[in-house]
């Protein structure tokens, strides 16, 4: 339910929330196909060019952590404002870069302010909402967050045609500036004084302590993290599998891509519909499930050779469940802590951006023409999603309200 009669309009509270949340595909995928042409022009080595995305992705993980609390303590609207204007100068200098030396850093600064972001926005939604309100509220923010994973590489894609990669940082500046925007006039304070916690870095470490101590908090984390690692591979590996060994073109190869996004988007909305009715921990395992033997099919269709419509097939099923995953689990990490949303909201991204990291590169272990090592990634992922849900959540759950039925 709202916490207050006088809250703003849910439509535009979805549309700013959830280009809040895409914050980290569009910072990390967007200038992918321009890579090797800021490379040359940076006359810098592959890997150089490559720890502009590290850099990056440590900034998103990190800032996680650092807006998180903040917003806890100073509200919701001071931390995003000033990690919204630091994104957009930060995207400016990216752009203007004389030399890597410089890029580096200034991509670290710009994944730093893009988190307060990705972890505010959370943190709104549950100071506003509560109970079966909010996992409906995170199902509905999929109908634009859900599509910027698959879409960012895309649309870099186009945009190379028509710009360099300087000029791709200037798109994410202009980005920037549209949520600053949004940010000023569309988001409201939605944590008042009275609820703020107090105290400096012990009182947060203390607020983490508490957290991780919480099996439900812990599995829905976990399990919504290692899910996600399966979509992280399959953006990772997708290309080269469809492509290099299907023979797929540029225009096919997008086209599966927003087939799987057409699917995020409507499995995160039945999502919300079954959790009219359902406890949110029985969608979550439907959604685990789903992934999970979606990733199972992907694996027996990879060493099985079954042939390209059963693998697209399988990546259907297991991506378009992580739609389903996500605003669910987020709901129930965020539940319990209505005090605590800023600090429990960075945790629960920090996991995806630890897991998404760690998948994404084992998929080319084994060169571009072998599949092998998706099918195995997939699995591992989503198979040990299922388990700690099974291990933590599940009798959690059954201990607080053991008359309960799953």
């Amino acid at each position: 339910m709202s916490v207050s009669t006088a809250a703003p309009s849910r439509l535009r509270m979805i549309v700013v929330l959830g280009m809040l949340s895409t914050f980290g595909p569009l910072s990390l995928d967007l200038y992918l196909p321009a890579l090797p042409q800021l490379a040359d022009e940076l006359q810098t080595s592959a890997s150089g060019a490559q720890l502009t995305i590290t850099s990056c992705l440590v900034g998103l993980a990190i800032g996680q952590l650092i807006a998180g609390p903040l917003s806890d303590r100073f509200g919701r609207r001071r931390p995003l404002i000033v990690g919204l204007t630091i994104y957009l100068l930060a995207s400016v200098g990216c752009a203007f870069a004389p030399s890597i030396e410089v890029l580096v850093p200034v991509r670290l600064v710009q994944g730093l302010a893009g988190a307060a972001g990705l972890v505010i926005a959370r943190a709104v939604v549950r100071d506003l909402y509560s109970g079966r309100d909010l996992v409906i509220f995170f199902s509905r923010l999929i109908l634009i967050s859900g599509l910027a994973p698959v879409i960012a590489p895309v649309l870099g894609g186009q945009l190379s045609k028509i710009m360099t990669w300087r000029g791709m940082f200037l798109v994410l500046a202009a980005f920037g500036a549209i949520l600053l925007l949004a940010g000023l006039f569309g988001v409201p304070e939605t944590l008042p004084p009275d609820r703020r916690t107090t105290g400096g870095l012990p009182v947060a470490l203390r607020g983490f302590w508490v957290l991780i101590k919480d099996r439900i908090f812990v599995g829905a984390v976990l399990a919504a993290g290692l899910s996600g690692a399966s979509m992280f591979a399959y953006i990772a590996g997708a290309t080269f599998v469809l492509q290099r060994i299907y023979g797929l073109s540029a225009a096919e190869f997008s086209l599966v891509f927003a087939t799987n996004s057409v699917g995020i988007i409507a499995c995160g909305q039945i999502g919300a519909r079954l959790s009219r009715s359902w406890p949110p921990v029985r969608v979550l395992a439907l959604a685990l499930t789903l992934n999970c033997a979606g990733a199972l099919a992907v694996a027996i269709t990879v060493f099985s050779d079954a042939g390209f419509w059963a693998l697209v097939a399988s990546l259907f099923v297991m991506v378009s469940s992580v739609g389903m995953v996500f605003p669910i689990a987020s709901a129930l990490a965020l539940m319990d802590y209505p005090q605590q949303a800023g600090a429990a909201s960075s945790l629960f991204g920090l996991a995806q951006y630890i897991a998404g990291a760690l998948a994404a590169p084992l998929v080319g272990l084994a060169g571009e023409r072998s599949a092998a090592p998706l099918g195995i990634v997939v699995l591992a992922a989503s198979a040990s999603a299922c388990a700690v849900f099974v291990a933590l959540v599940v009798p959690a759950v059954r201990a607080r309200a053991p008359q309960q039925s799953l």
